[in-house]
């Protein structure tokens, strides 16, 4: 009998000291109650307690977790109705108020969540769903992170995934899209034959300022020609008659001193003078402005006659003047 009480005292033992031994892996943590009433928080890590007297009551990790958000209809603003969905990111900081100050906290935070998004989604019109999704995110991150600290919960991060409005509601936005679209393409054409036109209109005054500029230039470029022609002109006139002038003056010249030295160079002087004479009415009669010439014949030989003595005076001793009159009267010719 001493050994069955021994063998039973060893194993009741046995069981107590097993039962006072408590492991908590990393991440977790559990609250322990003594006698029905919160004793302790058990940490990570090897802990003991009091076998019959203490009881772990609630094991939970401190990590993140995600709560996903079924999908619930909503009516916005402008009273259109949208179906909802969302994720929530929480963790618990405090593990005595989540247990002990609220009961089934997955479904109180899953509650709560939902009565969060149909008021915001209740204060926004249909368009600002879809457009102010980040400015909603924000706004239920923070409205849920105020009324879960009491329950010891940390949210951290809100993201609404899905917002889906009724059937109708999204024919009735596809017949705006594709007004608006075809509004847009409207524009857009509109626009590219202004453009168009107008770029027709600037490449024809363009053009007409070029084709002016060009004609512009070519008449400044052709009045210019015309003025170094005349002036070339003028000058191979004057220099042509430089020229002229040096030839009657050097004719005289020799004229002159062939007169006085030649005896015989009167008769010849005279025969010249006489063939000129001839010459010109020749000329005379012979050009387009003088088509008939009145000369009386008898009259040659008495202009060959003063011809003549005008020669002789100029031989007998008015050579030199002669000769400077007719030099002077060149000069003036050219000038």
């Amino acid at each position: 009998m001493e050994q069955l009480f021994l063998l039973v005292f060893l194993a009741l033992g046995g069981s107590a000291v097993a039962g006072s031994v408590k492991v908590v892996n990393q991440g977790n943590e559990a609250l322990v109650e003594r006698l029905g009433s919160y004793n302790k928080k058990l940490e990570p890590g090897l802990n003991f307690v009091i076998p019959f007297l203490d009881k772990i009551v609630y094991k939970e990790t401190i990590r993140e977790k995600v709560l996903d958000i079924p999908p619930q209809k909503c009516i916005t603003r402008d009273n259109v109705s949208i179906e909802v969905d969302a994720v929530v990111y929480w963790r618990i900081v405090d593990m005595e108020k989540a247990w002990y100050k609220v009961e089934n906290l997955q479904s109180a935070m899953v509650n709560l969540v939902l009565t969060q998004i149909r008021s915001e989604m209740g204060q926004l019109e249909l368009d600002q769903t879809f457009t102010a999704r980040t400015q909603i995110n924000e706004l239920l991150l923070r409205d849920l992170d105020i009324a879960t600290d009491p329950w010891g919960v940390k949210v951290t991060r809100v993201e609404l995934r899905d917002i889906i409005p009724s059937q109708a509601v999204q024919e009735s936005m596809e017949l705006q899209m594709s007004a608006e679209r075809r509004r847009r393409a409207a524009i857009l054409n509109s626009e590219g034959e202004r453009e168009a036109a107008i770029n027709t209109a600037r490449g024809k005054a363009e053009a007409q300022i070029l084709d002016a500029e060009a004609r512009q230039k070519a008449t400044i470029l052709q009045a210019e020609a015309q003025q170094k022609t005349i002036v070339l002109q003028a000058q191979a006139e004057r220099q042509q008659q430089v020229l002229k002038a040096q030839a009657t003056a050097e004719a005289l010249q020799i004229i002159t001193n062939t007169l006085k030295s030649e005896t015989n160079a009167q008769q010849a002087l005279q025969f010249l003078l006489a063939q000129n004479y001839l010459e010109m009415g020749t000329k005379i009669g012979s050009s387009d402005s003088s088509k008939v010439m009145f000369m009386d014949p008898r009259t040659i030989p008495a202009t060959l006659e003063g011809m003549r003595s005008i020669v002789a005076e100029a031989t007998n001793g008015n050579s030199n003047q002669l000769f400077s009159a007719e030099t002077s009267t060149g000069n003036n010719r050219v000038g």
